[in-house]
């Protein structure tokens, strides 16, 4: 199950190792990727701990990630929902930090402490650093966030990116959780020659991810995009190659209106560079499943980096601190982490999560903030997503005039987690979870018997990605 772990106070966990710098080393955000290069401790790394929940069959969290699957997304995975279908490798539980117990580091950590430390700017470092690395072979981010947004979210400083808001996944993506964030698009040169053709092809995009609900009745779409990129062929539920998606996750800031803080826990950074068509999409799941069948790991091309390839044509790169805070590209293994969402998963859309997600027209392109979100359904349901989510894990509901309200963790709680992911930070244990967890997990497996039921007794196949607004 990819859902989130139900039942634990505050959030749950992922990965990472050592840092390859030391206090007072020269700032070199790739030094730890190549000195790790290639060194894989945990092949499952996709495999994320929520998927080791115990439930006890009584309810229901994987619904949302494992499902039918949707147009291009010809994947069915809902049966994971009803069984732990892991390799050996994966049967052993590698998040160790979910049994952690955190009070005692956190309580040794001030307010002021941790305040001053999420509104620390990391991102901009790392720019300066990456821009002048010659031997960088990724990402290197381009985006000035001190410039800021125009009125229609397009970046100021003439990138071409522009801001998304959406509603969040349901569990992962909630404030409560431990963290916010935000996310950009950028489509390739030709899509944007002038400001009215880019927006007029950003709307195409956003009508073949967000708008197609039914695929047996689509709604109507061009045949191609528009100007320069005018022999580019609109696809359903599917992007244009050179899309680019770009996606903060931040601490909490509890004080600031949309609680983002400036501090970032990592950037993570998508470009489609491959369109493979419906045969070469439907031979990438039998392979997947023939690797499983017989035992073996996930197999991914690239490196950390250059980034990890999807087998749907998405490059994959991130980054994430080092012990002083310092945003760093993330290990090969810590990749690995990446691909559990953004690979075989039945719910998404061509591999992604937010644009399918995105608040309809204008009001979309802003920048991320839960005020003002009401609880929408999920395309074919009646009641509110988050609702539904709740109710299927046997939690409350929770009152709120918006999801903000709804999802807002209290002061001292956001604090409280911040606190526990700094600790991660400062051991730079992320192989052994990345999320904060305060106190052990107590519903969590620390081995999966094979012989073990499922985690659900009912399999639902009615998750959906596309919110009904």
């Amino acid at each position: 199950m990819a859902a989130a772990v139900r039942g634990l106070v505050v959030a749950v966990a992922l990965g990472a190792g050592c840092s390859g710098a030391g206090a007072g080393d020269a700032y070199d955000p790739g030094a730890k990727a190549r000195a790790r290069f290639g060194v894989v401790g945990n092949l499952e790394a996709a495999v994320p701990p929520s998927c080791y929940e115990d439930t006890g069959g009584r309810v229901n969290p994987c619904w949302v990630c494992h499902t039918g699957g949707f147009g291009p997304n010809t994947l069915d995975d809902a049966v994971l929902q009803a069984e732990y279908a892991f390799s050996e490798i994966a049967s052993d539980n590698h998040w160790t930090n979910l049994f952690e117990d955190r009070r005692g580091a956190i309580a040794a950590i001030s307010d002021d402490e941790i305040l001053a430390w999420i509104r620390d700017d990391n991102y901009e470092p790392l720019r300066a650093a990456l821009a002048g690395d010659a031997d960088h072979r990724g990402f290197v981010p381009d985006l000035d966030l001190a410039l800021g947004f125009d009125d229609e979210g397009f970046a100021r400083d003439g990138s071409g990116w522009r801001t998304v808001r959406y509603q969040p996944f349901p569990g992962v993506g909630w404030p409560e959780r431990g963290s916010t964030g935000d996310v950009f698009i950028r489509l390739p040169a030709k899509f944007r020659t002038t400001r009215e053709l880019y927006r007029q092809n950003l709307a195409i995009v956003e009508a073949a991810i967000a708008g197609v609900i039914d695929p047996a009745a689509p709604a109507p779409l061009p045949a191609t995009y528009l100007g320069a990129a005018a022999g580019v062929p609109v696809e359903p539920l599917v992007y244009p190659v050179g899309t680019e998606l770009l996606h903060s996750v931040r601490y909490l800031d509890p004080d600031a209106p949309a609680l983002l803080a400036t501090r970032m826990k990592e950037l993570r950074w998508m470009r489609k560079e491959e369109a493979p068509d419906s045969w070469a999409r439907q031979r990438a799941y039998e392979r997947e499943a023939d690797d499983k069948e017989e035992g073996l790991p996930p197999r991914y091309r690239g490196d950390a980096l250059e980034g990890l390839v999807n087998a749907f044509g998405w490059r994959l790169q991130a980054f994430i601190e080092d012990e002083e805070g310092r945003l760093r590209v993330q290990t090969d293994e810590e990749h690995r982490f990446c691909m559990g969402c953004h690979q075989g998963l039945g719910v998404t859309v061509d591999s992604t999560f937010s644009i399918a997600r995105k608040v309809p027209a204008e009001a979309g392109w802003r920048l991320q903030d839960l005020r003002g979100l009401v609880d929408r359904p999920q395309v074919g349901h009646d009641d509110g997503e988050m609702a539904t989510y709740l109710r299927r894990i046997g939690a409350a509901p929770r009152p709120g005039a918006d999801l903000m309200t709804a999802l807002r963790p209290s002061r001292d709680d956001a604090l409280a987690l911040d606190k526990a992911y700094l600790v991660i930070v400062r051991e730079q244990s992320f192989t052994h979870g990345r999320d904060p967890v305060i106190a052990p997990a107590g519903n969590v497996h620390r081995r999966i018997d094979p012989e073990a039921p499922g985690a659900a007794e009912t399999v639902l196949r009615d998750g959906r990605l596309h919110v009904r607004w």
